[in-house]
């Protein structure tokens, strides 16, 4: 699936959130989606745990 398509059913899916559920389910569909994607591109080995546990001193290096 391209990036394309999943951007699209992303936005659709805020898009129903929002319309039915109202502001707070729209955030909470992103939060969400966030999470998701986080997860996805972690267990996919585009993200290791200790990116986001590193000091700003070790990102230097």
């Amino acid at each position: 699936m391209s990036m394309a398509v999943a951007g699209m059913i992303a936005g659709m899916a805020l898009g129903f959130a929002g319309y039915f559920g109202g502001f707070g389910a729209f955030l909470l569909v992103a939060a969400l989606g966030a999470v998701g994607f986080v997860v996805g591109r972690f267990l996919q080995g585009d993200l290791e745990l200790g990116d986001f546990f590193r000091t700003r001193d070790d990102r230097r290096r």
